[in-house]
């Protein structure tokens, strides 16, 4: 029989205490108004799509629309049920018209407005990027995936348990997480979404969680405590060839790859409260990062967009916010969030600037959007799911 209590302890590294606050709405939280904007105008003669398009723009933090005086004037028109045609004007003249394809017209839009992202800015899109998430729409806690917007959305499990950390490979067909379905221990499964059929991943005595797959898709780090101490191992794709990793006495959870599959960043309490590490994907020593700006840094996530940067919770005060790690100049992380409650469980989105994170209070959990260069932040899942968390995203 397993031991629970190396897991109790994995836990409240994964999950920090959440402080007692109503269940307000929080409403868009701007924490810098310092960095430009572009003025733009954005419409499309469907509502929906137009309600759709101008909600993203408005939520990115780059562009500010506006009525009048607008640098660029855009406009999305469907073709179709799969395509939708954007046209970008600056100053009156046509500076892009082009009809982009998607799986349904709102992911055509969704596409479509990734390009004039990057025709107006420069800036890579993440409007078409998909997450997997956790929610509590059915009284348990349930993988289910949506666009980042939080249509299309669908549930993947019924386990009627503790379901956790829903992780997708890079290539879209298969989703990583840990589940107490079957045995009543955590074990991890792994999701065909092509079958929609799930089969058991890894399954050692003690707990078996954290897992997440490499920018390569050919390995998964995960956490295990199969040998006496919640460890960090990595696996091949199909979960065989177990290698340990770490060996100490501390508690390491949540590992992340770097970009380029060589390195992993990981919470450890080795240093008698959680903070950051790096250490080589292979294995060897590990080295803490020199964040300086709390006694308790976890969960943190690496951006493949943007080998430099890593997103991690961190407590501040009395309650959580997201921090910002980069490895570029490896100085004191800053705070990119300002909720006005905990802030929780940071992803990356597929441009290096953008993240989503959970917004936790005593009685709520939603997903909201966070542009880390403005700190614009805005909710994007609605109340009809319920309690919804620990998103994560695939880049198109």
């Amino acid at each position: 029989m397993r031991i629970l209590f190396s897991y109790l302890l994995l836990a409240s590294l994964l999950l920090p205490s959440v402080r007692a606050q109503g269940t307000r709405d929080l409403g868009d939280v701007t924490i810098a108004t310092a960095s430009k904007t572009i003025p733009i105008s954005v419409s499309s003669s469907n509502a929906e799509l137009n309600r759709l398009v101008n909600f993203a723009f408005e939520a990115h933090g780059a562009f500010r629309r506006v009525a009048g005086g607008a640098l660029y004037t855009v406009q999305f028109t469907p073709v179709g049920t799969t395509q939708v045609k954007v046209d970008v004007l600056r100053g009156g003249s046509p500076a892009l018209s082009q009809v982009v394809s998607g799986t349904t017209t709102r992911n055509a839009l969704f596409r479509a407005a990734d390009v004039a992202v990057k025709a107006m800015s420069g800036l890579n899109g993440i409007f078409a990027d998909q997450l997997t998430f956790i929610s509590e729409r059915t009284g348990k806690p349930e993988v289910y995936t949506g666009d980042l917007f939080f249509g299309g959305v669908k549930q993947l499990t019924s386990d009627r348990t503790q379901a956790m950390t829903p992780r997708w490979s890079p290539d879209g067909t298969k989703i990583l997480y840990t589940s107490y379905f079957r045995t009543g221990f955590p074990d991890i499964f792994l999701i065909d979404l092509n079958t929609l059929q799930r089969s058991n991943f890894v399954s050692f005595k003690g707990t078996n969680s954290s897992a997440r797959f490499s920018p390569d898709g050919q390995r998964v780090a995960m956490v295990l405590s199969g040998e006496g101490n919640p460890e960090i191992y990595v696996s091949n794709a199909q979960g065989k060839g177990v290698a340990r990793l770490t060996r100490t006495s501390a508690v390491e959870a949540s590992p992340s790859f770097s970009p380029d599959g060589s390195r992993l960043v990981f919470t450890s309490d080795s240093a008698g409260g959680p903070q950051l590490y790096v250490m080589s994907s292979r294995g060897g020593s590990a080295s803490r990062l020199p964040t300086n700006i709390s006694g308790y840094c976890a969960e943190p996530d690496w951006s493949w967009a943007d080998p430099n940067k890593i997103a991690f919770t961190m407590r501040i005060g009395s309650g959580f916010q997201i921090g910002l790690f980069d490895m570029s100049t490896r100085t004191a992380a800053t705070q990119v969030s300002k909720a006005p409650v905990d802030a929780v469980e940071p992803a990356w989105l597929g441009d290096g600037r953008h993240l989503v994170f959970t917004a936790r209070a005593a009685n709520t959990r939603s997903i909201w959007i966070l542009d880390t260069v403005s700190g614009k932040a805005t909710r994007l899942s609605g109340n009809e799911l319920g309690k919804v968390s620990q998103a994560n995203v695939l880049r198109p």
